[in-house]
C-alpha cells in the first residue's frame, strides 16, 4: 500500500492542476524502509514469485482433480455414403436390398455364392455419456504429495525473491544517497574555492600576489565545475536504477528522505553483527524441498510397477434413418448402457522403469552434493562478509579522522595566506587534501553500508 503522504502529492499534482499533463509528474517520497516496502509490492521480481506461489497451488488443485469422476459426453451424427457390409453364405438367405435398387446390394452382376446385407442405415446419430473414476494409482497419491511440495518451494522461492529485492533496492538507496552526498561535497568545495579565488584576486589587484597565483586557483575551480557534472549525472542514473528495483514507472520523480550520515550513525548495530550467528538460510530450504521433490519423482517411478484399478460406466442413445428427416423422431431413440471395472498391469517394458529409477538415484546424490558444497560456501560467506564489514568499519573510523585533520590543516592554512604568512600554493594543497579527504570518507562511509547488508543476507536476517 503506498504511504498515504506521497498519495497526497500525487492528489495534489493530478487534481491542483486539473489533470494538466505538463504537471501530471507523480513525485515519491520515501525512506529507506517505506522504499522496501514499496519494492516489495511493485518489483517485477517480486510480484512474478507471488503469482508462482498461485500457479502452484492451481497446480494443487489440477492434481487433486484427477482423483475425481471424469465426466465426458459426446454427439455424434454420421451419413453412411457407403454402409458398411456383411457377407454371408448365400444359403443364408436371398440379397437384401439388392439388385438395382441403389440401396447398397449386391450388383446385378454380382457372384451368386454369397448374400451380401447393408449393416446400417444411411443416416445414424448417437449421444454417449461416459463416467470414469479411479480407485487406485500410486502415481496420483505421489503427485499430490510432489503438488504440495512445490507449493513449499515456491514459497521459499518467493522468500529468496523478497531477500534480492530488499538487497537490491537498499544498495541502490545508498548509491543514490552517496551521489548527493557527493555533490554536496563538490559543491562545498567549489563554493571554498570560489571564494579563495575571489579573495586572492582582490590581493593581486592590489599587488600583493602574482597571476600565477589567481591562475592555479582557477584551474582547480574549473576542474570542480566538471566533476560537479559528472556528479549530477551520476544522481540522475542511480535515480533511475533505483526506480527500476522499486518497480517505480520512470516517469515519478523519486525523493529520498533519509541522508546518508543519519543512517550511518548507528556504530552499535554495525558492530553488533560481527558477533550475530546465522539464522536458517533461505537457500538450504530450498535444496532440501527439491530433494524432497527428487525423492518423490523416484517414488512415482518406483509406484508405476503397481497396477491400476478403476471403474467407468458408458449410457448411450442410438437414432437412425434412411431419411434424414426422421433421424431425430422420438420413437426411433434406442438405448445402451455398460459398467465395467478395469485393472491395467504393468508387465514388460524393457526395463524403461528400472533405468529411470538409477537416474533418479543419482540426481538425489547430485542434490546431496550440492548441499554439502552450499553448506561449505555459506560458511566460507559468512566469514568473508564479516570480515569485509570489520575492514570497511576500521577504515571508515580512520578517514573520519583523517577528513577532520584535512579540515584542520585547510583552516589554518587559508588563515595563514590571508594574514600574509603562507603561500596561495599551500592555499590549494590543503584544499585539494581536504577534498581527497572527503571523498575518501563518503566512499568509506559508503563501503561500510553495504558490507552491512552483506553481513545481513549472509547471517539470513536480512527481511
Amino acid at each position: 500500500m503506498i504511504h498515504n503522504k506521497y498519495l497526497f502529492l500525487i492528489g495534489l499534482v493530478t487534481f491542483g492542476f486539473g489533470f494538466n499533463p505538463l504537471f501530471a509528474q507523480e513525485t515519491l517520497q520515501l525512506t529507506l524502509e517505506e522504499s522496501i516496502r514499496y519494492a516489495l509490492e511493485n518489483n517485477v521480481e517480486a510480484k512474478n514469485a507471488q503469482l508462482e506461489v498461485l500457479i502452484s497451488k492451481a497446480t494443487i488443485g489440477e492434481q487433486r482433480a484427477q482423483g475425481l469422476p471424469q465426466i465426458s459426453s459426446t454427439l455424434e451424427f454420421t451419413k453412411n455414403l457407403q454402409p458398411p457390409l456383411i457377407i454371408l453364405p448365400a444359403e443364408a438367405g436371398g440379397i437384401i436390398g439388392g439388385g438395382d435398387d441403389g440401396d447398397g446390394g449386391l450388383p446385378p452382376d454380382g457372384p451368386s455364392d454369397v448374400t451380401v446385407i447393408p449393416f446400417a442405415v444411411n443416416y445414424q446419430s448417437s449421444l454417449t455419456t461416459t463416467i470414469e473414476q479411479m480407485i487406485f494409482n500410486g502415481s496420483y497419491f505421489v503427485g499430490l504429495k510432489a503438488a504440495k511440495t512445490l507449493r513449499e518451494l515456491t514459497d521459499f522461492d518467493r522468500e529468496k525473491a523478497q531477500i534480492d529485492v530488499v538487497e537490491n533496492v537498499t544498495k541502490a538507496y545508498y548509491t543514490v544517497l552517496i551521489n548527493e552526498e557527493r555533490k554536496v561535497l563538490v559543491n562545498s568545495n567549489l563554493e571554498r574555492l570560489q571564494q579563495l579565488l575571489s579573495d586572492t584576486e582582490a590581493i593581486y589587484e592590489a599587488g600583493f600576489a602574482e597571476k600565477l597565483d589567481v591562475s592555479r586557483i582557477k584551474v582547480q575551480v574549473n576542474n570542480l565545475k566538471t566533476e560537479f557534472d559528472r556528479i549530477n549525472s551520476s544522481i540522475e542514473i542511480s535515480k533511475q536504477l533505483l526506480k527500476v528495483q522499486l518497480g517505480v514507472p520512470l516517469s515519478f520523480e523519486v525523493v529520498l528522505e533519509e541522508s546518508l550520515n543519519a543512517l550511518a550513525d548507528d556504530n552499535i548495530s554495525f558492530y553488533s553483527l560481527l558477533d550475530a550467528q546465522m539464522l536458517d538460510r533461505v537457500e538450504i530450504s530450498q535444496l532440501e524441498k527439491n530433494m524432497e521433490l527428487a525423492s518423490l519423482d523416484l517414488k512415482n517411478t518406483q509406484v508405476q510397477y503397481m497396477p491400476n484399478f478403476s471403474a467407468f460406466g458408458t449410457f448411450q442413445r442410438v437414432t437412425g434413418a434412411q431419411d434424414i428427416r426422421n433421424v431425430y423422431q422420438a420413437d426411433r431413440w434406442f438405448s445402451t448402457s455398460f459398467v465395467g471395472f478395469r485393472v491395467a498391469i504393468p508387465i514388460f517394458d524393457g526395463l524403461r522403469k528400472s533405468h529411470v529409477i538409477q537416474q533418479n538415484r543419482l540426481q538425489l546424490r547430485q542434490l546431496e552434493n550440492v548441499k554439502y558444497n552450499t553448506l561449505q560456501t555459506i560458511q566460507v560467506e559468512e566469514i568473508q562478509a564479516k570480515e569485509n564489514l570489520k575492514n570497511s568499519l576500521s577504515a571508515l573510523d580512520v578517514q573520519r579522522e583523517n577528513r577532520q585533520l584535512a579540515m584542520e590543516v585547510f583552516e589554518m592554512t587559508r588563515i595563514k595566506y590571508q594574514e600574509g604568512v603562507g603561500s596561495n600554493f599551500e592555499v590549494v594543497e590543503a584544499d585539494a587534501a581536504l577534498k581527497e579527504a572527503e571523498t575518501n570518507y563518503y566512499s568509506a562511509l559508503y563501503d561500510a553500508l553495504i558490507a552491512k547488508v552483506d553481513v545481513e543476507k549472509t547471517l539470513g536476517i536480512l527481511k
